[in-house]
This record gives C-alpha cells, structure tokens and sequence, in this order.
C-alpha cells in the first residue's frame, strides 16, 4: 500500500470478511500517524486489528529525532489498549497479550510500538499459553438480572421495535440465529444500524437502517430494544 490509512483499512476488511484479527505493520512518525483514521474506525466499529509500529531507538525517544512521534499517546483515544515495547523479551509476550485483547470482549484495535533497537537485539520466546491474562477479564455472559428487567419491559411494551447494531454481527453466526429468532418469537419490527445490516431479511423487517440512525424513531416507538 501506498497510504498507511489504506492498509489499516484493508486490515478492517480481511477482519471483518475472515472472522480473524487483521495486522498492519508501518514505520514510525508519518506511517504511525496516517493509521490514526483507520485505527479510529475499527475502534467504532468494534474491529480487531492490530498494528506494529515502528519507533526510533529507546535511547532517542524523547529526543525528537529523525522520524519520532509519541505514538502511544497519539493512539491511546483511538485503540483499545497500545503497548511501548521496551525490552525485547518482553516482546513475544506482548504481541500475543495485543491479540488477546483486541479478539476478546469487545474486539477493537490495539498498538504495538516497537524500537529499532528492541527489533534488532535477540531475546526469551514466550509462548501465549505461558502468559498470565488474569489483569484482563472481559465480562462473556450477560447480567440476569438485567435482562429480566428487559423481558418485563417487552412484555408490557406497547409498540416496541428492536434495534440492532455491528456487536450481533461481530458475535457470530450464532448471534444472527438467536436475533431472528427474538424477533419471529416476538414480532417486533426491525430496523439496524448500517453496520448491523445482515442478520434479518429485507422481507422480514419493517424500518430502514438510515431512518434509524437518524433517531426519527424517538418520538414514534415507546419502546426500543438496542441489541
């Protein structure tokens, strides 16, 4: 690629078409700093991709040298978590903790800056099955308790409608099945985000993802479902 914005977007693609975490790899500074659009995006969108950025030696970061840029600080409001690599044993283990967190939970994309000179020395392999995850535990099932409250709320709705998004799409084919159906079981009518488009037939819906995402719904449906 020519453009470091396209790559991340082409990382996007392949994530979302494949079902696996895109990678992009680009230089440090501009290369880092043109990924900022894409990493947006897929952090929206809930994308996991993840990108190894160069830097300049640990021993000139901070010393505005040729090509330096704080990456980590310009990508931390734009990823899900970003890591400076400092020693280069703690890479391996690094690069496997960054796909852990960017597939598990809510995906998205995560960071990896790493030194020229970090890239150049030899260091320990760590293994992803040696590593200790326990500091990240996304929560994987829902809250009883809550979605008990949804349920009475569905049953005493008056003219309820479900609205869904990208995260039913992202949760597999599974989440798709389940979605049609809730909404065959219920007949609610419904209406998607652009990025939900997919699950439910056009036959089988009564909105518009575009009228949805506008909000004009608001003042007409008494009660929206968000899933």
């Amino acid at each position: 690629m020519r453009h470091e914005q396209g790559a991340v977007h082409m990382a996007e693609g392949y994530a979302r078409t494949t079902g696996k975490p895109g990678v992009v790899l680009v230089t440090s500074g501009p290369g880092a700093t043109n990924a900022v659009t894409g990493l947006t995006d897929a952090l929206m969108d809930l994308i996991p991709i993840i990108v190894l950025s160069g830097q300049v030696p640990t021993f000139l970061i901070g010393s505005d040298g040729f090509q330096e840029a704080d990456t980590i600080g310009i990508t931390r409001p734009c990823t899900k978590h970003n890591w400076l690599v400092k020693d280069t044993n703690a890479l391996s283990q690094t690069i496997h903790r960054a796909f852990h967190v960017a597939t598990t939970g809510r995906p998205g994309p995560v960071l990896v800056d790493i030194p020229k000179d970090v890239q150049f020395a030899t260091g320990d392999y760590v293994g992803p099955k040696q590593l200790d995850l326990s500091s990240y535990q996304p929560a994987k099932k829902g809250d009883i308790e809550q979605i008990t409250k949804l349920v009475e709320l569905m049953e005493k709705a008056e003219r309820p409608i479900l609205y869904t998004g990208g995260g039913v799409i992202n949760s597999g084919p599974a989440a798709s099945q389940l979605l049609r159906e809730l909404a065959e079981a219920s007949g609610f009518p419904v209406t998607s985000t652009l990025m939900g488009l997919g699950p439910i037939r056009p036959a089988a819906r009564t909105g518009s993802a575009c009228w949805a995402c506008t909000g004009f719904m608001k003042p007409i449906w008494r009660c929206m479902i968000a899933i």
